[in-house]
């Protein structure tokens, strides 16, 4: 980076910090891809005279509102919900609603800006956006759940559609979740659209949405093994994470002959020296979905496994890493931690799982580092593909979607190769993502002019 690029950066960054107090998830998601991006358009006079990433960088509108419920006591409730319209250069915003008692506006800035470049990469139509509420929907009734949902979906029904914006699910928004709000939405305005997605087949959902996130993360760690020769056969993996990306990212791995070691929840992680198989997959997804327990009552199960309350799994000797949990849950001191034990390959199933620090150490050892942008891509590229079965009112097989979720996969994987591709035959796929999706997305919006 040549000394007028460092300083533009710095200002820039300084700009994002002025404009966004407090919002420190959203800078870090920005920093990040503005590290990569000002040395591309270095030179390239356009994307500065139009001011494109500064205006990636603001979105087109933050929609906050107030989501008022009442609870089996008959007691009002009063939530805050959001939805972030990042940019919408390239197609329909689209991206998860995510109910946590962490969902704040940053966060929401965060995920759908880096929403933006994850949908770019897919090479499907779609822009960014993101949604959500501080709604924590663990240990409510379902009852109560429902009443929330159609509440939120009351007023966020003016603000989305099947051409407009396409919401999905994500943390504490799964299939019963995606039902009730989208009754209420048909309930409201008398139309079956698209306008989620992640729903049930029964009413129009896709074959392998629930595994998409998961297993695209591991298609992307594999394809990135293959271009240096080896595989996943015989890896040890170690997975964060134990709700839907982690388990069905434990389940690809296994499938593809590694030995994953580790799942976790926010009570801390399990650790299983055997291995865990498909029989024990399929407990934990039970366990986590139907009974809604916690990781911790694995051991119960299975006496042989350890669980380690507070800690995450990063201590654990490994040669892949996959962080499927939450944004930073992968600091710098556990990046050289995993670094130190000779992990060689990480593909991030979560959004922005590992900090800023984290990233550097991982670039500077020049192991095998997929962003979450270019990894975790696989679920929203099924429901893109689930959008265009509801347009087309058809839907198809489970077999020819895996085979689509790979090539989208392998697509992803070149991408990022073709502008990630580095000295010694070594491949920076966090510069890679971030420019293959800024300029899909900076091309569109210059084609526009000043909108």
């Amino acid at each position: 980076m040549s000394a007028q690029e460092h300083v533009d950066l710095e200002g820039f960054i300084e700009g994002v910090k002025r404009r966004n107090p407090g919002q420190s998830e959203f800078v870090q998601a920005v920093t990040e891809v503005a590290q990569d991006v000002f040395p591309f358009i270095d030179g390239k006079e356009e994307y500065h005279r139009w001011q494109i990433l500064r205006r990636i960088a603001e979105p087109d509108r933050v929609v906050s509102f107030r989501v008022v419920w009442q609870d089996d006591n008959n007691e009002i409730r009063v939530q805050r919900g959001w939805r972030v319209q990042n940019n919408n250069a390239i197609g329909p915003y689209k991206g998860g609603i995510r109910f946590h008692p962490s969902v704040n506006e940053s966060v929401l800035k965060f995920l759908a800006f880096e929403q933006t470049f994850k949908n770019a990469l897919t090479g499907l139509p779609m822009g960014g956006g993101k949604g959500g509420s501080n709604f924590n929907p663990k240990g409510k009734s379902d009852h109560e759940v429902m009443r929330f949902c159609q509440s939120f979906m009351t007023e966020l029904y003016r603000h989305i559609g099947a051409d407009v914006d396409v919401p999905a699910g994500d943390i504490g928004v799964g299939g019963r979740e995606i039902g009730y709000m989208f009754g209420q939405y048909k309930r409201i305005t008398n139309q079956f659209t698209g306008v989620l997605t992640g729903k049930a087949l029964e009413y129009g959902g896709s074959l392998i949405r629930t595994e998409a996130t998961g297993y695209g993360a591991v298609y992307f760690l594999a394809n990135m093994l293959q271009r240096t020769g080896s595989g996943l056969e015989g890896r040890t993996a170690v997975v964060s994470g134990s709700g839907n990306v982690a388990t069905h990212a434990a389940e690809k791995l296994v499938q593809l002959g590694a030995k994953v070691v580790t799942l976790s929840d926010s009570e801390g992680f399990v650790h299983d020296a055997e291995g865990f198989d498909q029989a024990k997959i399929d407990w934990v997804k039970a366990h986590k979905t139907r009974r809604r327990g916690r990781i911790s009552e694995y051991v119960g199960e299975y006496k042989q496994a350890e669980f380690h309350a507070g800690k995450t799994p990063w201590c654990v000797p490994c040669d892949v890493a996959l962080p499927c949990a939450t944004q930073n849950e992968l600091l710098g001191a556990d990046a050289r931690t995993l670094v130190a034990n000779g992990c060689t390959g990480v593909a991030e199933g979560a959004n922005m799982p590992t900090d800023l620090e984290g990233v550097h150490v991982f670039k500077e050892a020049r192991i095998l580092y997929a962003p979450g942008k270019a990894a975790n891509a696989g679920g929203v590229a099924v429901s893109g593909l689930e959008m265009s079965q509801n347009s087309a009112r058809m839907s198809w097989k489970e077999a020819e979607l895996q085979a689509m979720l790979e090539t989208i996969m392998r697509d992803i994987h070149e991408r990022c190769v073709e502008y990630g591709n580095g000295d010694g035959g070594y491949v920076d796929y966090v510069k890679g993502a971030n420019i293959a999706g800024f300029k899909k997305v900076a091309d569109a919006m210059l084609a526009f002019g000043v909108v």
